[in-house]
Protein backbone atom coordinates (compact mmCIF):
# COMPACT_ATOMS: atom_id res chain seq x y z
CA UNK A 1 0.00 0.00 0.00
CA UNK A 2 1.19 3.66 -0.66
CA UNK A 3 -0.03 7.20 -0.13
CA UNK A 4 1.05 10.17 -1.53
CA UNK A 5 3.53 12.39 0.11
CA UNK A 6 0.85 15.29 0.07
CA UNK A 7 -1.33 13.06 2.44
CA UNK A 8 1.65 12.68 4.38
CA UNK A 9 3.95 16.19 4.77
CA UNK A 10 2.29 19.32 6.76
CA UNK A 11 3.89 21.43 4.03
CA UNK A 12 5.75 21.19 0.89
CA UNK A 13 6.83 24.31 -0.53
CA UNK A 14 9.33 25.70 -3.00
CA UNK A 15 11.10 29.24 -3.13
CA UNK A 16 14.06 30.93 -4.46
CA UNK A 17 17.07 30.60 -2.44
CA UNK A 18 19.24 33.55 -4.94
CA UNK A 19 18.82 34.21 -8.06
CA UNK A 20 20.11 31.20 -9.28
CA UNK A 21 18.56 29.07 -7.32
CA UNK A 22 15.17 27.09 -6.28
CA UNK A 23 15.01 25.31 -2.85
CA UNK A 24 12.56 23.01 -1.21
CA UNK A 25 10.87 22.12 2.06
CA UNK A 26 9.31 18.97 3.06
CA UNK A 27 8.28 19.06 6.46
CA UNK A 28 6.33 16.51 8.16
CA UNK A 29 4.22 17.37 11.87
CA UNK A 30 5.90 13.92 13.57
CA UNK A 31 8.72 12.35 13.86
CA UNK A 32 7.32 8.71 12.41
CA UNK A 33 6.17 10.47 9.24
CA UNK A 34 9.41 12.42 8.76
CA UNK A 35 11.09 8.59 9.24
CA UNK A 36 8.50 7.01 7.18
CA UNK A 37 9.53 8.89 4.40
CA UNK A 38 13.26 8.99 4.86
CA UNK A 39 13.08 5.46 5.36
CA UNK A 40 10.81 4.21 2.57
CA UNK A 41 13.90 6.04 -0.49
CA UNK A 42 10.73 8.02 -1.94
CA UNK A 43 12.39 11.29 -1.42
CA UNK A 44 15.92 10.94 -2.69
CA UNK A 45 18.25 13.14 -4.91
CA UNK A 46 17.93 10.68 -6.90
CA UNK A 47 14.20 10.82 -7.05
CA UNK A 48 14.22 14.10 -7.62
CA UNK A 49 16.77 14.39 -10.18
CA UNK A 50 14.07 11.55 -12.04
CA UNK A 51 11.07 13.65 -11.09
CA UNK A 52 12.30 17.00 -12.48
CA UNK A 53 14.18 15.25 -15.51
CA UNK A 54 17.45 17.05 -14.59
CA UNK A 55 20.95 15.87 -13.68
CA UNK A 56 21.71 14.99 -10.80
CA UNK A 57 24.55 17.95 -10.46
CA UNK A 58 21.86 20.65 -10.42
CA UNK A 59 21.08 19.39 -6.99
CA UNK A 60 23.33 21.47 -4.84
CA UNK A 61 21.93 20.40 -1.61
CA UNK A 62 19.97 17.38 0.14
CA UNK A 63 19.49 16.98 3.64
CA UNK A 64 17.25 15.24 6.17
CA UNK A 65 17.09 17.79 8.71
CA UNK A 66 15.82 15.12 12.03
CA UNK A 67 15.44 18.13 14.83
CA UNK A 68 12.87 20.07 12.23
CA UNK A 69 11.28 16.55 10.46
CA UNK A 70 12.01 18.01 7.47
CA UNK A 71 13.63 17.06 4.41
CA UNK A 72 15.20 20.03 2.45
CA UNK A 73 16.81 20.47 -0.94
CA UNK A 74 18.18 23.12 -3.56
CA UNK A 75 18.36 23.28 -7.36
CA UNK A 76 19.90 25.07 -9.83
CA UNK A 77 18.05 27.36 -12.40
CA UNK A 78 18.07 26.70 -15.26
CA UNK A 79 18.61 30.79 -16.30
CA UNK A 80 18.63 33.77 -13.18
CA UNK A 81 15.53 34.80 -11.59
CA UNK A 82 13.29 37.33 -13.75
CA UNK A 83 15.64 37.25 -16.73
CA UNK A 84 13.89 36.54 -20.08
CA UNK A 85 12.32 33.26 -20.45
CA UNK A 86 11.80 32.23 -16.67
CA UNK A 87 8.87 30.76 -16.11
CA UNK A 88 8.77 31.14 -12.25
CA UNK A 89 10.28 34.28 -10.67
CA UNK A 90 9.73 33.57 -7.65
CA UNK A 91 10.52 29.84 -7.25
CA UNK A 92 7.04 29.26 -5.38
CA UNK A 93 5.53 26.78 -8.45
CA UNK A 94 7.94 24.03 -8.64
CA UNK A 95 7.20 22.02 -5.64
CA UNK A 96 4.23 20.55 -7.36
CA UNK A 97 5.46 17.07 -8.61
CA UNK A 98 6.23 16.48 -5.65
CA UNK A 99 2.86 16.29 -4.55
CA UNK A 100 2.20 13.02 -6.29
CA UNK A 101 5.70 10.65 -5.20
CA UNK A 102 3.92 7.45 -3.79
CA UNK A 103 5.66 6.59 0.01
CA UNK A 104 4.76 2.62 0.73
CA UNK A 105 3.46 2.53 3.50
CA UNK A 106 4.02 -0.33 6.27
Amino acid sequence: MTRKLVEIAKTIRSKNAGVDKITFDVIFRTENEYKLVCDSGALTRETVAKLYGISQNRITDFVAFDPAYAIKFSILRERPSGSPGDPDIFGAQQYAPLMEIEVPSS
